[in-house]
């Protein structure tokens, strides 16, 4: 991993170096968020292995290459602009980034990357401005919103510092400064995961834990499965051909299918009301020509009538592919197993 002086560059994730005081930004890697197809996997894989080894001139060589023959691929050119900002070449970054947002809009990580290029050079409105894009695009992206945290921080740690400038004498600007100096110090921040604890690869969601099976009874007796089992398993089977049925109804644009798959009390991301939410949805979907969604290590968590379903989704429109993890939460409605808040990261 090679690191500057505002952000850890992680193909997966890894922990981040700090910038003065305050919890510096999280630079994405493509083969963490955007999916490859089979028959260019290797091509991906290759120019990451060199950038893994340090070779960032040979990568940024074979990443042209590629990109001669097909330059609108998102995912090369996403792994272009991390090479160039390992290399220390960040203007050029900026524009790899920046055309990528202009030809994907869609797509919320080459925004994150901006921001933390721009709070690299200080440029922390523009910072700011990157990141509430990239929300507005996906706001359930964690990500983002914790960076747009730290550039919020960094924003008033500056303007608490020019009013101790401006009036020393002011004793309630000093705690509010110690506070936010506290709260991101190395050591606060230290119980992050390290790099070693974070898997290199993505990992399937953990299966649901089962009980320990019951000591067998003698033979002459018949042996039945525990209720609370079999309920929990049916449940389950229920759960997932509603999410399955989900996915199935937004690949074909049957937007009364896909909108009635959410519960009357759905929480839309991003703080915006279940119309806006529903009209922004039957805009992204309906004016696509063709969709995919795929869905891979569905896990099931069932508790009474609530559930929790974590999957990797792979979503591909037109010429655009994205790999993500994804969180849904239901509750059982009447005979129905309905979404009420859904999550991506």
């Amino acid at each position: 991993m090679v690191t500057s002086s505002i952000s850890s560059i992680s193909f997966i994730a890894t922990p981040r170096p700090r910038f003065g005081f305050i919890t510096v930004l999280r630079l994405l890697c493509a083969a963490a968020v955007l999916s490859a197809t089979v028959v260019h996997a290797d091509d991906y894989a290759d120019v990451n292995i060199l950038v893994r080894a340090g070779k960032l001139a040979e990568a940024l060589t074979r990443a042209d290459q590629y990109l001669a023959g097909k330059p609108r691929d998102p995912q090369m050119r996403f792994i272009k602009g991390v090479i160039q900002t390992e290399a220390g070449k960040p203007a050029d970054a900026i524009a790899t980034f920046t055309q990528i947002t202009q030809d994907y809009p869609e797509l919320p990580e080459p925004y994150n990357n901006l921001a933390v290029l721009y709070a690299g050079q200080s440029q922390f409105d523009k910072a700011r401005a990157a990141l509430e894009m990239a929300i507005r695009t996906n706001p359930s992206y964690a990500t983002a919103h914790e960076n747009l945290g730290d550039v919020y921080a960094k924003l008033a740690s500056q303007a608490y510092s020019k009013a101790l400038q401006l009036d020393g004498g002011n004793t309630g600007v000093q705690p509010k400064l110690a506070l936010i100096r506290t709260l991101f110090a190395p050591d606060a921040k230290g119980q992050r995961p390290s790099a070693a604890s974070q898997p290199s690869v993505p990992v399937a969601a953990a299966p649901v834990a089962r009980p320990p099976a019951a000591i067998s009874p003698p033979a002459t007796a018949p042996v039945a499965a525990p209720a609370a089992t079999v309920a929990s398993s049916g449940a389950e089977k229920e759960i997932e051909a509603a999410v399955r049925s989900w996915a199935s109804a937004w690949a074909a644009k049957d937007m009364a299918s896909y909108l009635g798959s959410y519960g009357k009390d759905f929480d839309p991301p991003g703080n915006v009301g279940r119309k806006e939410w529903e009209e922004d949805r039957r805009s992204r979907i309906v004016g696509k020509s063709s969709i995919s969604v795929k869905l891979n290590d569905v896990a099931v968590s069932v508790s009474g009538n609530k559930a929790v379903v974590k999957f990797r989704q792979a979503y591909s429109a037109d010429a655009l592919n994205v790999s993500s993890r994804k969180t849904l939460e239901m509750v059982k409605s009447g005979d129905r197993w309905v979404i009420v808040r859904e999550s991506t990261g």
